[in-house]
């Protein structure tokens, strides 16, 4: 039986983890990328060292990441989820470790190792890469598909469209009469203007609560003050899950942190007996554990409280102001910057267009789709590249049994 031609459109992280799991024995595969090269984002994950997976390894646990997609996912991750991932790289040499919070890195703490692996399996299987090949339309044409690209045109037995969240992309699929939700920016930091964060860029609270009251929002995780306002992980998944309300206030809402994730009455009661037993101790050295020294500073000027001040002669307003500071601060977002080490979109292709059984599009046979494509998207912490390897894992296996 001849080789069936299998065109992957995209040449990123859900793109590539198909190519490295079909039969070569059964398929011819072009993977056409319209930039000069590929696996950019998995390049740039995680600072540099690719943020693979995440260690949650029940899928019922595991889908509660996913803002968006969630229901469906739970079939896919009971068939590939961050275990398999593991063994996946483990048995092509690449060794995986977890950090404290769950995230899970090569050990190498490189991209360029995952990156490698990817390129390597791929090229194993005999898959042509044609690097700067922007798809310009697809066309069905009895059982095959005619893709027209920006360097002349392709045929194909099979379809699996993995191009990201390029408005473009998301076009072509328009045109050939799927249903799509609008893309809106998703995993993004905050734009803040305010005296208490000026100048200290790079401060880091362990485990802060923020919420968003006129969207019913709360998260809690760390925190980071940034050049632009705040950022960090409780940032980011905030940004995740109100990501379309966001985009309807035009980013533009008040932000309530507790920077001590503590009840204002807790935090009350701590300088209160601070006050009692030890009355002549400076303000300079009462700040609470979780926070730094600059940033503690700040508060005290901001409450204006001299740092050299004795706690004892501190009068209980200045000390519920400061108490409230800290755990009750209110602050006006007006923008946002992106995160560039894992920009996502919430929106793409309707999930009712898709058999999640086989990834395959309902509308058309042959024809899959994975990753940022789909109306799909998890938080920080490696779950979206978990839902790319484990979407083109349910491709690749259904076109190797299929043929």
């Amino acid at each position: 039986m001849a080789k069936q031609t299998v065109l992957i459109v995209g040449g990123g992280a859900a793109g590539f983890f198909t190519a490295a799991n079909l039969d070569a024995s059964k398929f011819h595969t072009i993977l056409l990328e319209q930039s000069s090269d590929v696996l950019q984002k998995v390049r740039i994950s995680g600072g540099g060292r690719c943020n693979v997976t995440h260690s949650c390894f029940d899928p019922s646990a595991l889908v509660q990441f996913y803002p968006r997609g969630n229901r469906e996912l739970r079939s896919v991750f009971s068939r590939f989820q961050p275990q398999d991932t593991i063994q996946w790289f483990s048995q092509r040499g690449v060794v995986l470790k977890t950090e404290k919070d769950g995230r899970i890195f090569p050990q190498t703490n490189s991209s360029e190792t995952i990156i490698d692996v990817l390129k390597k399996q791929a090229a194993l299987n005999g898959t042509e890469i044609k690097l700067q090949h922007r798809v310009l339309s697809i066309t069905p044409e009895e059982g095959r598909y005619t893709v027209q690209t920006s360097q002349g045109n392709f045929w194909a037995d099979c379809i699996v469209y993995t191009p990201g969240s390029i408005p473009k992309s998301l076009k072509i699929l328009q045109d050939l009469s799927f249903s799509t939700v609008a893309p809106v920016p998703s995993l993004f930091t905050f734009n803040i203007s305010h005296p208490l964060l000026e100048q200290l860029p790079g401060t880091s609270f362990p485990n802060a609560q923020l919420s968003i009251p006129e969207f019913k929002s709360k998260e809690q995780g760390p925190l980071l003050i940034t050049h632009w306002g705040l950022s960090g992980p409780a940032i980011l998944k905030i940004s995740a899950w109100k990501a379309r309300e966001l985009f309807a206030a035009d980013y533009r809402f008040t932000l309530h942190v507790n920077f001590l994730a503590e009840p204002f009455a807790q935090v009350q009661q701590h300088f209160v007996l601070q006050k009692q037993s030890s009355p002549k101790k400076l303000m300079g050295a009462t700040k609470p554990a979780a926070l730094t020294q600059r940033f503690w500073s700040r508060v005290l000027d901001l409450c204006g409280i001299d740092p050299t001040q004795q706690i004892g002669t501190v009068k209980t307003p200045a000390l519920e102001k400061l108490t409230a500071l800290l755990t009750q601060c209110k602050l006006e977002v007006v923008g946002k910057s992106t995160n560039k080490d894992e920009f996502v979109t919430a929106g793409g292709v309707d999930l009712k267009e898709i058999d999640f059984r086989t990834m395959e599009s309902k509308r058309y046979p042959n024809f899959f789709l994975a990753g940022e494509i789909l109306n799909i998207d998890g938080i920080t912490g490696g779950f979206n590249f978990q839902a790319c390897w484990s979407e083109a894992f349910v491709i690749a296996m259904e076109l190797n049994a299929r043929f």
